[in-house]
């Protein structure tokens, strides 16, 4: 190898290492587990709305695995505060430990809130939301989720969706009994009120009395089949189904790269939204 080829391999390693819309991370208390995320924006004409958490987070002699996609719409400073406020919110709800599933619905319902009371600084826009927690690497998996943004985790080969995709069509006498209403108009999506194509959502004060942001709230037990879950924003979704997720990224070992594939297919594919993902990886 040249001296030129050396240093432009160098090169390509320090942009890889410090390359914001990508990482990766493994546990402290189990190397068999691992992640890692890859963002690409989209193509339209506004700035990035998909924001990404993952990581694992020393909590006194704990440890948590806590992994989230934020996708926004009408702007990108709601998914922004979420990103820096909604876990620190579940983290600080009483009995966390003890009932996750009921800290994490208090936690969104009570985001929520401080984002529509703070409206005029962080503005009318709103986001979807998936998260998932592992606590301590054991067996058990917590997911939540408003909107569209989905979860997905293989075992033994099979991909089960563990989210809900909360849309206007599927919701739409809730949406009706609040006084909204659900239109195609314009295009050929369902949208609440004719603007929103979810029927759930943190955020959108002009909407809030015909959305909801209650969560989906799951959880699923983690065994030895166990293979890898896949958090990502509708701009995979679009195009691809659960199980062609799975299987495009099964023999990728690295959690980075497999998530980086993901994004790839999807832009193969020709899905034109910003496009987030997180894999986590269970290699027993």
């Amino acid at each position: 190898m040249t001296g030129k080829e050396f240093l432009h391999k160098m090169k390509e390693k320090v942009l890889r290492s410090s390359d914001p819309d990508s990482g990766k991370g493994k546990s402290k208390m189990s190397k068999h587990i691992t992640h890692g995320y890859h963002l690409v924006k989209g193509k339209s004409g506004h700035d990035m709305e998909d924001y990404v958490v993952a990581e694992f987070k020393q909590v006194d002699d704990k440890e948590l695995g806590l992994f989230a996609i934020f996708d926004g719409h009408s702007g990108h400073v709601v998914p922004d505060f979420l990103q820096a406020h909604l876990f620190d919110n579940i983290l600080k709800e009483p009995n966390f430990w003890t009932e996750t599933t009921d800290a994490v619905r208090r936690a969104y319902t009570r985001t929520d809130s401080t984002i529509l009371e703070k409206s005029c600084e962080l503005g009318r826009g709103g986001s979807t939301a998936v998260t998932a927690i592992l606590i301590n690497c054991q067996k058990k998996l917590v997911v939540a989720n408003v909107g569209d943004s989905r979860a997905v985790i293989c075992k033994d080969g099979v991909a089960k969706q563990l989210s809900v995709d909360h849309e206007p069509s599927t919701e739409r006498q809730d949406i009706e009994n609040r006084g909204g209403f659900v239109s195609n108009f314009p295009g050929d999506v369902p949208r609440v009120d004719g603007q929103l194509a979810v029927s759930r959502a943190f955020g959108d004060k002009s909407l809030k009395k015909h959305l909801s942001s209650e969560p989906h709230v799951y959880e699923e037990m983690l065994d030895d089949d166990t293979e890898f879950v896949i958090l990502a924003s509708d701009g995979l979704w679009k195009v691809m189904s659960n199980q062609e997720a799975v299987d495009s990224i099964r023999q990728i070992k690295d959690a980075r790269s497999a998530a980086k594939r993901l994004t790839e297919e999807a832009l193969n594919r020709r899905s034109t939204d910003d496009i987030s993902c997180v894999v986590v990886k269970f290699q027993r």
